[in-house]
C-alpha cells in the first residue's frame, strides 16, 4: 500500500505554484477550493493522492490529470474539467454538478453513483468505467461516448447517442427513457431489464444487445430498430408462435 504525506496548506499551494505533480499526497476531508480555483502554469497533476470526501469546487482544473487517485465522495461542482483525464483509482458517489467535464477522458475509473446534474459532458469519453447508478440524466452536451463500462441502474434518460457504435456496454435496469439512440450499432452489450419508454430508436441495429426477456407488450418500444431473427423469436414465441 503506498504511504501517503499529509501536505499542509502552504506546502500543497507551493506545489500548485510552480506547476509540480502532486504525488501519494493525504487531502481526505480538506477543503481545497481556494488552492484550486486559480489556474495554475501548468495542468494540475494528481498521483496516487487520496482525495476521498474533499471539496475542488469551482476548481480550475483544465487538462488536468487523476491518476489512480481515490476521490470517492469528493466535490467537483462548477469545476472546469475541460479536457481533464482520470487514469484508474476511484471516485465512486462523487459530485460533478455544474461542472465542465467537456472532452475529458475516464479509463478504467470507478464513477458508480456519481452525479452530474447540470454537467457539460460534450465530448466526454468513458471507457473500461464502473458507472453502476451514475446519475447522467441532468447532464447537458452531445457526443459523450461510453465503451465497455459497467452503466447497471445507471440513469440516462435524454441522452444522446446517436449514431454511435456501442460496445460492451452492461446497461441492465438503466433509465434510457427519451435518450436519442437513433442509428447506434450496439456490439456485446446487454439491455435487460433497461427503461427505452419514448427513447428514438430509428436506424438503431439492436442486434448485437442482449434484450433479455423483453416482453411482447414492449416490443412496440423498439420500433425502427433492427432486431436478429433469434430475438424475434423470442418476442413471437410469448405469443404461442413457432418461427422455423
Amino acid at each position: 500500500m503506498t504511504e501517503r504525506l499529509a501536505l499542509t496548506d502552504d506546502e500543497l499551494a507551493a506545489l500548485l505554484a510552480v506547476g509540480s505533480d502532486v504525488c501519494d499526497a493525504d487531502l481526505a476531508g480538506r477543503d481545497l477550493t481556494e488552492l484550486v480555483e486559480v489556474a495554475g502554469p501548468a495542468p494540475r497533476v494528481f498521483r496516487r493522492c487520496d482525495l476521498t470526501d474533499a471539496r475542488l469546487t469551482r476548481g480550475a482544473l483544465i487538462g488536468a490529470t487523476f491518476e489512480a487517485c481515490v476521490v470517492d465522495g469528493a466535490g467537483f461542482g462548477q469545476a472546469d474539467l475541460d479536457g481533464s483525464v482520470w487514469k484508474g483509482g476511484s471516485a465512486a458517489k462523487a459530485v460533478f454538478s455544474g461542472a465542465d467535464v467537456s472532452d475529458a477522458a475516464f479509463d478504467g475509473v470507478d464513477l458508480a453513483n456519481t452525479v452530474w446534474r447540470d454537467t457539460l459532458i460534450a465530448g466526454a469519453a468513458f471507457t473500461g468505467c464502473r458507472l453502476v447508478g451514475a446519475r447522467f440524466d441532468e447532464s447537458r452536451g452531445l457526443g459523450a461516448t461510453f465503451r465497455r463500462c459497467n452503466l447497471m441502474l445507471a440513469g440516462m434518460a435524454g441522452i444522446s447517442l446517436r449514431g454511435q457504435e456501442l460496445d460492451g456496454l452492461r446497461l441492465d435496469d438503466a433509465d434510457l427513457s427519451g435518450a436519442d439512440l437513433r442509428d447506434t450499432v450496439w456490439t456485446d452489450s446487454r439491455l435487460r431489464g433497461a427503461v427505452l419508454r419514448a427513447a428514438e430508436l430509428d436506424g438503431a441495429d439492436l442486434r448485437g444487445a442482449d434484450l433479455g426477456d423483453f416482453s411482447w407488450q414492449e416490443a412496440q418500444l423498439l420500433s425502427g430498430a433492427t432486431i436478429s431473427a433469434d430475438q424475434a423469436s423470442k418476442l413471437l414465441a410469448q405469443l404461442g408462435i413457432v418461427v422455423d
